[in-house]
């Protein structure tokens, strides 16, 4: 018998689900044994739910291919035979918090791609390397919802994820006021060329929601527990601007920034190239072996050439330079439904695993 974690995907038949089950696929530590979606998919074979809708480079894994699928409502059933579950579920706001939560209560935990849970207090939003610390903050939670092993988990907007660890790892030089535009994928709103042929040569100055999350999530992730509660943090004011772009993969961020301090160029490279976090020290399946990397070439870092750095679980940093207005101004990049999605997600639950949070029923 297998001693890897039983894994539910919830909302397996969209774009991150099928990207949850595509990096599963082997994984060391996890397994999925069950796929769960809207009561329309309900009973019918994985392959026959996303039957010209596999957005996948690679094919369906074979382990997942014949699963019928289950419903999503049917807390009950879907959680009796797991250990935890990976949410990207497809309802509204309301509708995603209240699921998510009968699926704690079910001593089940969650681990979500979703924005629904993002600003509930107790509920950690995590990217591992950076403030892997907001985990205390689950048992304030179970206490809340009356769980002993049931809690909910997300990750936070794939945008941010391209500027806020080259703020991070600049954090002693006291970045407080940061400007940014990002030019996000197509995939980050679940489609394709095919299902949006009117993104080829386009692009859209509007991604609804998009500009409050990517100014306001990584305050929160920077942000401390005061009574059981996350409190953002308030020594940094974030602008940005967020755009759709015609490319498949690959959110970038134009970024200027304004520090206390005054860091030198050579400094600045540094402190990003020798940035690391909890993930890298516990060596963690999904974990980047170097989380970010600065690019000297004047035309990088580019989606083309360097989406996939580090399995795609890496961030690249580049175009490093003074600026007549703020002080500095670089360029970021990153997968957006690997880092920035499931990949995320997939790591938070291996941290979660390592650090004792989700283990066998």
């Amino acid at each position: 018998m297998s001693d890897k974690l039983k894994v539910a995907v919830l909302g397996g038949t969209g774009m991150v689900g099928q990207r949850f089950i595509s990096i599963l696929n082997n994984h060391p530590w996890f397994e999925v044994t069950t796929v769960a979606a809207s009561p329309r998919s309900a009973g019918r074979t994985y392959e026959e739910a996303v039957q010209g809708r596999w957005k996948m480079d690679d094919p369906i894994p074979d382990s997942v291919r014949n699963l019928v699928i289950k419903d999503v409502t049917d807390v009950k059933t879907v959680s009796e035979d797991v250990d935890f579950v990976l949410s990207a579920v497809n309802m509204s706001k309301d509708e995603i918090k209240h699921i998510e939560e009968e699926y704690a209560k079910a001593e089940t935990p969650v681990v979500s791609n979703n924005s629904a849970h993002r600003w509930t207090p107790d509920v950690p939003m995590i990217i591992p390397e950076i403030n892997p610390e907001h985990m205390d903050v689950i048992e304030f939670q179970k206490k809340r919802l009356g769980t002993t092993k049931g809690f909910i988990a997300v990750k936070p907007n794939c945008s941010i994820q391209s500027y806020t660890p080259a703020l991070t790892a600049w954090k002693e030089y006291e970045p407080y006021e940061v400007v940014a535009t990002t030019y996000q994928a197509i995939s980050g709103a679940g489609k394709n060329f095919d299902e949006w042929p009117e993104m080829v040569g386009n692009v859209i100055p509007f991604i609804s929601g998009e500009e409050e999350k990517s100014e306001k999530e990584p305050l929160r992730i920077w942000g401390s527990i005061v009574n059981g509660e996350i409190v953002p943090a308030t020594d940094v004011k974030i602008t940005c601007q967020c755009i759709r772009i015609p490319v498949l993969y690959g959110h970038t961020a134009a970024a200027f920034v304004k520090f206390k301090k005054n860091p030198t160029k050579e400094e600045l490279i540094e402190k990003l190239e020798k940035f690391s976090g909890l993930p890298q020290k516990l060596q963690l399946p999904s974990a980047p072996s170097q989380f970010i990397r600065y690019m000297q070439e004047d035309n990088r870092p580019q989606i083309t050439l360097d989406v996939n750095y580090e399995n795609g679980m890496g961030v690249s940093i580049g175009r490093l330079r003074e600026d007549t207005i703020y002080d500095w101004k670089f360029v970021g990049l990153s997968h957006n439904t690997l880092r920035g999605a499931a990949g995320g997600a997939v790591e938070c639950a291996e941290l979660l695993k390592a650090s004792g949070y989700i283990n066998q029923k």
